[in-house]
């Protein structure tokens, strides 16, 4: 099926470390939404979908093209956001680069769990702890001649063993990851129920949580609350503020550059720290290849 994505650009937002399990097939994109195989294609400001076969009970089809939309947020209103972000050169430099860049809307689970692996990770690694995990301990789907694992849910991480979960690569992360998927699947935490919560009260709930630290909290707020205010500050983002922002200042508090993110960039913070940390990764990686396989990703530093 075939639907318009105007001001979308799926490689960009695929590929700006908020999801770690979609992989480049021919000229599009194969991964889960869910308990869904999607591979999706773009075309201008078409989007081309397919879907695996329906895990059951099967969904109306004409619901598909409406997760999709809804899982890369067609609805928010970028030009207006990008036009709310302050006028200074790198913003105005990462802007123009990531054009149709997206925050990708998650399930709350997958995404806490995730970023919780993500820890001291970089991508390439997070991506293959991300397949080992869905492999084991996930559904398998095919799309075409590929193959598609969905995200385990958190009662059957809670169930694996110490040893299952190292076998993923995960190392000390697991310990982490099994104690929270327990706190979920027995109902002590409920994901959704948070949704109402504030924000503060919200990211105190998520630092609550085994491996959970601010930075963690802020990417779950951004990527599975749609909280578009919060900003995750990892070695990049935080490698551009003193650059750009504080250069003459020698000295800044980590409190301080919290401080002046919510105050500088606003209510689309999130959205603008995706884009400078985007272009800063992918620009900054290509004029320096070492540092990028520095931390090169969201969680590359604390958690």
């Amino acid at each position: 099926m075939r639907f318009g994505a105007p001001d979308f650009d799926l490689e960009k937002t695929l590929d700006s470390g908020q999801v770690f399990h979609w992989h480049k097939v021919g000229d599009g994109f194969v991964g889960a939404i869910g308990d869904l195989a999607v591979q999706v294609r773009q075309d201008t400001e078409i989007l081309e979908v397919h879907f695996g076969g329906p895990p059951k009970p099967p969904r109306e089809p004409r619901a598909f093209p409406g997760i999709v939309a809804r899982y890369f947020v067609l609805d928010h209103p970028l030009a207006e956001i990008c036009d709310s972000f302050p006028k200074d050169p790198i913003m105005n430099a990462a802007r123009d680069f990531c054009r149709g860049l997206r925050i990708i809307r998650q399930p709350k689970w997958e995404c806490l769990a995730t970023f919780i692996c993500s820890s001291m990770k970089q991508v390439m690694h997070i991506r293959q702890i991300s397949l080992a995990l869905r492999k084991r301990f996930g559904q398998q789907r095919k799309i075409g001649s590929e193959l598609v694992y969905t995200f385990p849910p958190a009662h059957r991480l809670a169930q694996a063993s110490e040893k299952e979960l190292r076998d993923c690569k995960l190392g000390y992360r697991g310990k982490n990851l099994r104690a929270t998927a327990r706190l979920v699947s027995s109902g002590q935490v409920d994901l959704d129920a948070w949704s109402v919560l504030s924000n503060g009260e919200l990211r105190k709930q998520l630092c609550s949580l085994p491996g959970v630290g601010p930075k963690i909290a802020n990417c779950v707020m951004l990527f599975a609350y749609e909280r578009l205010q919060a900003f995750p500050i990892d070695v990049w983002i935080e490698r551009v503020l003193r650059q750009h922002y504080f250069s003459r200042r020698q000295r800044m508090t980590a409190q301080r550059l919290r401080q002046f993110t919510e105050s500088y960039f606003g209510e689309h913070g999130g959205y603008a720290q995706q884009y400078l940390f985007h272009h800063a990764r992918i620009v900054q990686g290509r004029l320096n290849p070492k540092r990028r396989s520095i931390g090169a990703l969201q969680n590359s530093s604390a958690n």
